[in-house]
């Protein structure tokens, strides 16, 4: 197997519940937990992270074409909301990305491009919840 495409990464109990640090080697370790009375919640959740994880990967992935094209991005945000199945396991069946973006000169059609760009190509972790979760990008473009 290549090295180069392992991540490995680390999770130890640190309570007698369900709270956890979760490492990487050379970042920051992470808090993750449950909501009470499992845990004491006093960190990210496991689908918590996910989210992060799809949200980030996704732009990522955008920022770097829009700029690729010339585009100087002013600010940039996304906001996920997840909806979870009623049945246990409990993971999502839904996931709701909304992305806003200002910039100069920017054009629905090249956002469309590069959100397809990272929906069939570039974002493993989207990648990943396909055929699983449906996810479901909206953007909202602001000009200076």
């Amino acid at each position: 197997m290549d090295k180069s495409k392992e991540l490995t990464t680390t999770v130890k109990l640190i309570n007698d519940k369900l709270n956890f640090t979760g490492t990487v080697d050379g970042n920051n370790p992470v808090s993750i937990d449950y909501t009470a009375p499992l845990g004491d919640n006093l960190g990210y959740t496991s689908l918590e992270l996910l989210l992060l994880s799809l949200s980030s990967c996704l732009g990522s992935s955008v920022l770097t074409f829009l700029r690729r094209m010339g585009k100087t991005i002013r600010e940039f945000e996304i906001r996920s909301n997840g909806y979870r199945k009623p049945e246990h396991p409990t993971g999502f069946s839904l996931i709701v990305l909304e992305m806003d973006i200002k910039a100069d000169n920017l054009h629905e059609a090249e956002v469309d491009k590069v959100i397809k760009l990272s929906e069939e190509t570039y974002c493993p972790v989207w990648s990943m919840l396909k055929g699983n979760v449906t996810v479901e990008v909206k953007y909202n473009i602001k000009w200076n």
